[in-house]
C-alpha cells in the first residue's frame, strides 16, 4: 500500500473515530463528518479505476479501518467505486441486507441490481452497526467485477485482520501495565503463554489474509479467499476469548473499547459466509480432485 495513503487513513481515523464516535454510530447516527473528512481526502476512491491505486491498496486501506473499528460502509463504497463510475455513497446488499442502506445515495446487490429508489427497514448486527434490510424499486442491471462475494468476503477477512491486530495491541499494552502481586501480569507464564497463542493467531491471520489478496487477479482468488475466510474467523474466536481473559473484568464493561472490537470480529465473521462455508468449498475442491491432485492443489493454490 502507498505509505502515504496509509499515513492518511491512520491520521483520519485516528484522529476522527473515537468512543462518542462509535457509540452514536450505534445509535443509528451516520457518522457525516467521518464521512466528509475521507472524500475530502480522496481515499473513498482508493481502488477505483484511474486512481492509480489497485484491489491490494483497497484491502491494506481496509485493514487500516479495521484496525480503528471504523463505523463507515468503508468495504461497500471502496468495491462499488472500483466498478461504478459513482462517487457516492454507494452500499451493496447481500441477501436484502445493506450496511447503512438508511444513508445511502444508492444501492447494489451482489446479484447485479442496483437503484437510488428503495424503502428501508433499519436494523443491526451483533457490533450494532447499521445492516438495513432493503427493498428495492426501479432497479437496472449493472455489469459486476468477477467473483463480487469473494471480493466481499475478503474485504470482511481484511476488516478482521485490522481488528485482530489492534487486539493483540490492547491486550498486550494491558499486560504490561497492569499489575498483580506488585508485578505486571505480563510477566506471569499463564499470561505470557496465552499472548503468545494470541500473536500466532494474528499472524495466521494476517498471511492467510495476504494470500487471498496477492491473488487478486488470478485464477486462485476464490480458493485462497476460502482459505483466508476461514482461517481469519477462526482466529477471531480465539483472540476475541483470550483478549478479554487478559483484561479480565474491565475487558467484560461497556466502557472499555475492547467490545467495539470483539463484537465487529463477531460480527464480521458471519458475513459474507462464515468458516463452516468456506471449509465446505475447499473441501469439495480437494475431494473432486481425487486423492493424486491434493499435493498439486496444496503448492498450486488449487
Amino acid at each position: 500500500m502507498d505509505r502515504l495513503i496509509a499515513d492518511t487513513a491512520e491520521r483520519i481515523f485516528s484522529d476522527h473515530v473515537d468512543r462518542g464516535v462509535l457509540d452514536a454510530a450505534e445509535h443509528g447516527e451516520f457518522p457525516r463528518a467521518l464521512w466528509d473528512v475521507v472524500r475530502e481526502a480522496g481515499l473513498h476512491l482508493v481502488g477505483s479505476p484511474g486512481s492509480g491505486t489497485d484491489g491490494g491498496d483497497l484491502c491494506e486501506l481496509l485493514k487500516v479501518a479495521g484496525r480503528h473499528a471504523s463505523p463507515l460502509p468503508l468495504a461497500e463504497v471502496l468495491m462499488a467505486n472500483s466498478f461504478l463510475d459513482e462517487a457516492g455513497l454507494t452500499t451493496i446488499a447481500v441477501g436484502g441486507v445493506a450496511p447503512w442502506g438508511r444513508a445511502a445515495d444508492r444501492v447494489v446487490t451482489v446479484e447485479g441490481e442496483m437503484s437510488v429508489d428503495f424503502d428501508v427497514a433499519e436494523d443491526v448486527n451483533l457490533a450494532g452497526e447499521s445492516r438495513d434490510r432493503v427493498q428495492m424499486r426501479n432497479a437496472h442491471r449493472v455489469d459486476l467485477p468477477g467473483q463480487l462475494y469473494e471480493r466481499m468476503a475478503l474485504s470482511r477477512a481484511a476488516l478482521m485482520v485490522g481488528a485482530l491486530d489492534r487486539i493483540l495491541a490492547m491486550a498486550i499494552d494491558y499486560a504490561t501495565e497492569r499489575e498483580q502481586f506488585g508485578r505486571p501480569i505480563a510477566k506471569f507464564q499463564a499470561v505470557q503463554h496465552n499472548l503468545a497463542i494470541l500473536a500466532g493467531e494474528v499472524a495466521a491471520a494476517r498471511c492467510a489474509c495476504d494470500g487471498a489478496i496477492m491473488a487478486l487477479g488470478s485464477p486462485h482468488l476464490a480458493v485462497t479467499v476460502a482459505a483466508a475466510k476461514a482461517r481469519v474467523g477462526e482466529a477471531a474466536g480465539v483472540a476475541a476469548e483470550i483478549a478479554h481473559q487478559v483484561h479480565g473484568a474491565m475487558g467484560f464493561t461497556h466502557e472499555h473499547s475492547l467490545h467495539h472490537f470483539t463484537r465487529r470480529l463477531w460480527a464480521w465473521r458471519d458475513e459474507y459466509g462464515r468458516e463452516t462455508h468456506w471449509q465446505e468449498q475447499l473441501g469439495r475442491r480437494v475431494a473432486g480432485g481425487g486423492a493424486d491432485s491434493v499435493w498439486e492443489f496444496l503448492v498450486g493454490a488449487g
